[in-house]
């Protein structure tokens, strides 16, 4: 029997364990609660759209939801072949639908799989529109008493014009520059080659061929799963190297020299090129766990700043409330209103390079200027996989009060998504225009996970934190 209490919406959707929880029957009471709230708002007009990337059973699991949705009556227009989930989110809003499925497990390891749900606008869905669904877990659809259409389409190619138009491809085709691509075996496979092709830039595409098993690593745009990359532009001798995640909606990045860029970095990239050289205008949206260089940036040019709780859910849902330019994520997830209130890697892989041409400079050489003008900001981020019940005692252990982290003492607090310690660090009186250090405790709610975030005004600094809270996290029970 499937269990509608294993399924859970998190920041963007529900992820299990392939053949343990995340199952077809499990997939089916999922795709129930989205087609029973799809039919709960009006009439499903176009209907749903559904996508799928390169994970085990994927396309087989997005037939499934697609069959559930179709019995009810709900037109479903499913994907002709693997999709990033940003060209499902595009096909969501230039479909008219009443809303996507994504299968994907986006960076998680080989053996997850989930489903994201994409609202009407080719965004996450909100906050609101998530608890909806979850409340309709369990309950039973309506079969109709003639099943709708299952059409194939193509998502990609019309999103792939619309990138292409966003970026100056013009300006990237003169500018002479080589690039590193690694789609890590995800849905990215093939799109910025193809553009690059088409426009006679020169380039060299790693880990494009399809392997449900990821082989190696797990399909997260940071160290140590870009190693390859990073070897990779060294050795072609590239001036960047731009990676996607497994279903490319997020970016990371190497510079000239194969040092990772963060995704911190690149959102601080584009900000800085929007506001300085496309002089547009908008609110800022950045989550919780993200680096306050873009607090810096966005004083200097006299623009609000939005700090919101982490998931990009809550990036789309100030993207549809206010004008907002650009908003993101700590994990590489980064969107610009003005394409779609989605994150999207492909798009920003293209971006980076169309600053990198415009501004005749190296990844490293604008990462540079920023550390330069802004103060030298370094960041770190460890996972621990650890029981739920040492993960419960350390956040109520964090809670209780803590005086100091590695011997800095703690300055302030602040709770709006984990347990951030803002600390003094003598270090930050040696350097000019030191960055703020921080130090971040967060519970997965979906999972045996603690993360663990820092930002500080060196490498050597977030290091020492980062060990620091390991280990108050490990000792949490004694």
């Amino acid at each position: 029997m499937g269990n509608s209490t294993a399924i859970k919406f998190g920041t963007d959707g529900w992820r299990g364990i392939i053949a343990d929880d995340f199952t077809f029957e499990n997939v089916r009471i999922a795709a129930t609660a989205i087609g029973t709230y799809v039919l709960s708002k009006k009439d499903p007009g176009e209907g749903v759209c559904i996508g799928y990337d390169t994970r085990f059973g994927s396309q087989a699991f997005a037939r499934a939801v697609a069959e559930v949705l179709a019995a009810a009556g709900i037109p479903v227009k499913i994907a002709d072949r693997i999709t990033p989930t940003p060209a499902l989110s595009y096909g969501v809003r230039a479909h008219g639908a009443a809303g996507g499925v994504m299968i994907t497990s986006s960076h998680n390891p080989y053996q997850w799989n989930g489903v994201k749900y994409k609202a009407y606008y080719g965004g996450s869905g909100k906050p609101s529109i998530i608890a909806e669904i979850e409340g309709y877990l369990g309950k039973p659809l309506p079969k109709a008493a003639t099943p709708a259409k299952i059409e194939t389409v193509d998502f990609q190619t019309p999103y792939v014009e619309a990138i292409s138009k966003f970026a100056d491809l013009d300006l990237i085709s003169k500018s002479g520059l080589k690039f590193g691509i690694d789609c890590m075996y995800g849905a990215g496979r093939g799109v910025l080659a193809g553009i690059f092709t088409k426009i006679g830039v020169d380039f060299v595409e790693i880990r494009a061929n399809v392997d449900p098993l990821f082989p190696g690593i797990n399909p997260e745009p940071i160290e140590p799963h870009i190693r390859a990359m990073q070897e990779t532009v060294v050795a072609e001798k590239c001036q960047a190297g731009l990676v996607t995640d497994g279903d490319a909606d997020r970016i990371g990045a190497v510079d000239e020299h194969g040092n990772f860029v963060d995704p911190h970095k690149i959102f601080a990239v584009l900000l800085q090129w929007f506001l300085e050289r496309k002089k547009w205008p908008g609110d800022v949206t950045r989550a919780f766990n993200t680096t306050k260089m873009l607090d810096r940036i966005c004083a200097r040019y006299g623009r609000t700043l939005h700090e919101h709780g982490i998931g990009f859910k809550y990036v789309c849902d100030l993207m549809l409330e206010k004008d907002i330019l650009i908003g993101g994520e700590e994990s590489g997830g980064i969107g610009i209103k003005r394409h779609l209130p989605e994150r999207d890697g492909l798009l920003n892989a293209l971006l980076i390079a169309n600053v990198m041409a415009e501004e005749g400079r190296t990844l490293g050489q604008l990462v540079a200027r920023l550390q330069e003008e802004y103060g030298e900001h370094q960041y770190g981020r460890i996972d621990l996989h650890i029981q739920d019940d040492l993960k419960n005692a350390t956040i109520a252990k964090a809670r209780a009060g803590v005086k100091e982290f590695a011997g800095m003492p703690v300055e302030r607090v602040e709770t709006l998504d984990g347990i951030k310690f803002f600390l003094k660090n003598p270090e930050a009186a040696t350097k000019p225009n030191a960055a703020e250090t921080w130090l971040l405790l967060r519970a997965s709610g979906t999972e045996p996970l603690l993360r663990i975030y820092s930002e500080s005004c060196s490498k050597e600094s977030v290091a020492k934190l980062l060990e620091a809270a390991r280990e108050f996290a490990m000792n949490s029970l004694n």
